[in-house]
């Protein structure tokens, strides 16, 4: 991310508006390397090809602010392999990590991860450490330090239905679980903010969150992400959750996000009387119908149809509803930018 960009971030924050209108994409596995012809286990352990991956694009698209930008991250892998997770790499699909636990009662001997030394976070860091001055000798600085949620991880470790099903029916032992998680990501994100002094952001993921009703969310999300996003003075605090996330959005000034990406099944207008006022809104153009398999038109129309339902356009930045599909052409990409007015 440039200064240029990151001071726009933070106009949007203080709601300026710009003309035109800001674009932003997350960015990372499931899009970059398709998107640049080289597969998808070469991009993830070839620490050059990485990074030339993530220039090409952002040189590529110079009107796109790619969130977090330059991420160093492992697919779903990241943070459970710190908990032992078996990781499984697939040549030319998503990695992801093999439960580490069975049954409610193994909660009770999972330990805290430390992340300067267990699973993947080391590599992370050494391989930013790395690249950093690449990185910042072609006009970008690391600004976003990251990781998936508390109960996104928790769901990898205990299994997705057994979580859930757990919020029900063992509400302890998740309990004891998302608050061992959570205390990892403070940790985590503590340890990137210390390693790059140029943070000055937190990227949380967490679509699981978006499964819970109204009360179970009170008690097994928010506290847990107010938690994670209180424990760095950063300005951005940027929240995914494109699934299901209207519960989120009343919850987001509560838990201490300012920016977020949402689920597109939820308008413009629905998120903003959600979200409130204050709230940066990343969306919302359907990420795989629209941007990936449509064409540029398709794009175009869609940026319309949003942006007709939200006349007042502060503090928005224009997006997918979600992280970038595989098999996103940069034909759309580019219509997204023009039909921003860029």
């Amino acid at each position: 991310m440039t200064d240029a960009q990151w001071q726009l971030l933070l106009e949007v924050l203080d709601g300026r508006l710009h003309d035109p209108l800001p674009v932003a994409l997350i960015v990372d596995c499931p899009w970059l390397p398709g998107w640049a012809g080289v597969s998808i286990l070469d991009y993830l352990t070839d620490e050059q090809l990485w990074f030339e991956v993530n220039l090409r694009a952002a040189n590529r698209f110079p009107n796109v602010i790619f969130l977090p930008g330059f991420w160093a991250e492992f697919g779903m892998c990241t943070e459970p392999a710190a908990f032992g997770g078996r990781c499984i790499w697939p040549e030319n699909d998503f990695p992801f990590a093999s439960r580490v636990i069975s049954h409610y009662q193994e909660v009770h001997r999972l330990s805290k991860p430390n992340c300067r030394t267990d699973g993947l976070c080391p590599m992370v860091i050494k391989r930013l450490q790395r690249c950093r001055p690449r990185i910042e000798a072609h006009g970008h600085r690391i600004r976003f330090a990251t990781s998936r949620g508390p109960m996104n991880i928790a769901t990898y470790l205990l299994g997705h239905t057994e979580t859930l099903l757990g919020v029900k029916t063992n509400p302890e032992e998740i309990h004891k679980l998302l608050q061992l998680v959570t205390d990892f990501i403070v940790d985590w994100l503590q340890y990137q903010a210390e390693c790059f002094p140029t943070i000055d952001a937190m990227m949380i993921l967490d679509d699981l969150v978006g499964f819970l009703g109204p009360n179970d969310f009170q008690q097994f999300a928010l506290p847990y992400l107010q938690q994670i996003a209180q424990c760095l003075p950063v300005r951005v605090k940027l929240l995914h959750n494109d699934c299901h996330g209207l519960i989120t959005a009343r919850c987001l000034r509560q838990m201490g996000f300012n920016f977020f990406n949402f689920g597109f099944q939820h308008s413009l207008a629905q998120m903003r009387q959600a979200a409130g006022p204050e709230v940066v809104l990343v969306g919302n153009i359907p990420p795989r119908d629209v941007l990936a398999k449509g064409t540029p038109e398709d794009v175009r129309r869609s940026v319309r149809a949003a942006l007709e339902e939200l006349p007042d356009r502060r503090r928005l930045v224009l997006s997918c509803g979600g992280g970038t599909a595989p098999g996103t052409p940069s034909e759309n990409i580019d219509a997204l930018c023009e039909a921003a007015g860029w």
